[in-house]
C-alpha cells in the first residue's frame, strides 16, 4: 500500500466512524438517553473512553499525513466532549487529510520521521506507515467501533469497512 492509498483509507475510515456516531445519535434518541453518555464508555477500567479513542484515531491520520508529506500538522488539542464536537474533530482532519496530494507524498517512504515522542530517534517513512501509523490509527478505529457496538448501537461489519468499489461483470 502506497503511503498515499494509506492516507486516502484513513480518510475513508474517519468519514465511516462519523456515520457511526449518526447511529449512535439514532440509536440514543429510541433509547431515550443523551448520546453524549458514549462519549465517556469504554471498554476496560484501564482503557481509553470513546472521545479519547477518536481523538487518537484523528491525530495518528493527520500526524501520518503529515509526517510523510513534511509537512506540520494542524494542532487539534484534545478538548472534545460531545458528539458534536468530536465529529467537527473528525471533519477537520479529514479535511486536513484530503488536502494531502499524492504528489505531496512523492518520496515519504524515504522520509526521515522524527515524532517527538521518540526523543531524538526517528523512522523511514516506510517504517513508520506500517509499523506504526497503520497499526495505531486502526487500534483507535476499532476500539471506538467496539465501544459502539458494545453499548447496544446496531453496527455491522460493512458499517466498519464503509462504501466499497464494484464493477459490473
Amino acid at each position: 500500500m502506497s503511503p498515499y492509498e494509506a492516507i486516502s483509507l484513513f480518510r475513508k475510515t474517519l468519514e465511516n466512524l462519523d456515520k457511526w456516531m449518526d447511529k449512535a445519535e439514532e440509536y440514543a434518541k429510541e433509547r431515550g438517553f443523551e448520546v453524549d453518555v458514549l462519549a465517556q464508555a469504554r471498554l476496560a477500567p484501564d482503557q481509553y473512553e470513546f472521545t479519547k479513542q477518536v481523538q487518537a484515531a484523528c491525530d495518528q491520520a493527520k500526524f501520518a499525513a503529515a509526517y510523510l508529506s513534511g509537512a506540520k500538522a494542524p494542532s487539534h488539542p484534545d478538548t472534545e466532549q460531545t458528539f458534536a464536537e468530536l465529529r467537527q474533530r473528525i471533519a477537520k482532519t479529514t479535511q486536513y487529510v484530503a488536502s494531502v496530494s499524492e504528489k505531496d507524498l512523492a518520496g515519504a517512504d524515504e522520509r526521515k520521521v522524527a515524532p517527538p515522542w521518540l526523543g531524538g530517534r526517528w523512522f523511514k517513512g516506510h517504517d513508520y506507515l506500517v509499523e506504526m501509523a497503520i497499526p495505531n490509527f486502526f487500534f483507535h478505529v476499532t476500539m471506538a467501533y467496539a465501544i459502539l457496538r458494545h453499548n447496544g448501537v446496531k453496527l455491522g461489519k460493512m458499517d466498519y469497512i464503509g462504501g466499497i468499489t464494484t464493477h459490473e461483470a
